[in-house]
């Protein structure tokens, strides 16, 4: 069953998947599409041109605005920062200038960590409490930092994997036991 709390506001057009929970103070624009089985913390806003996946949550505090995609199991910790606009000017307006971005499958993003428009998250990529990425980031990397830059891979439950950035290499993750394989930069 869908819950919405009576200080949410939902913009008639809004379609919100079954099972999903809109808390205090959440804003979400007519336009918005949701999966199902999701969760929105306290104040956060979700603009017209937005997609979300199914079993996404989102913590308190987070504004997702027009034209970001955030697919399946995505993770949006508390105060996290999405932008739209590359250069912003109060006086200039640059709507017509969206850069979209993406955020795969079970990726996590950490409170506090800001998403440069334009940059896409790749799935089960991991992105640190308070990073900033500036640049797009591939699946099940482990990014830190301002800029953020790759400091390691992580396991689809989010465990760190003991693999170099680069290489060959296989590693197990140590809670399910599934194994990963990194080619060249990349976990196959």
């Amino acid at each position: 069953m869908t819950f919405i709390h009576e200080t949410a506001i939902v913009d008639e057009g809004a379609v919100i998947g079954e099972g999903t929970r809109v808390w205090h103070w959440v804003h979400i624009c007519g336009g918005a599409v949701i999966g199902e089985n999701c969760s929105f913390g306290q104040n956060v806003f979700v603009g017209n041109k937005v997609v979300i996946g199914s079993n996404v949550k989102i913590q308190n505090n987070v504004s997702v605005y027009d034209n970001v995609v955030l697919e399946d199991d995505v993770f949006c910790g508390p105060s996290m920062v999405f932008t739209n606009v590359y250069n912003p000017r109060s006086a200039v307006s640059r709507k017509d200038e969206y850069r979209s971005t993406r955020v795969g499958k079970g990726a996590t993003l950490g409170a506090n960590c800001t998403i440069v428009c334009g940059n896409d998250i790749g799935e089960y990529a991991f992105v640190a409490a308070g990073a900033v990425v500036n640049r797009p980031v591939k699946p099940y990397a482990l990014m830190a930092g301002v800029p953020a830059r790759q400091i390691g891979w992580m396991s689809r439950f989010g465990e760190q994997l003991d693999l170099p950035l680069t290489g060959e290499g296989e590693a197990v993750c140590p809670h399910t036991g599934e194994r990963y394989q990194l080619k060249g930069s990349e976990i196959i």
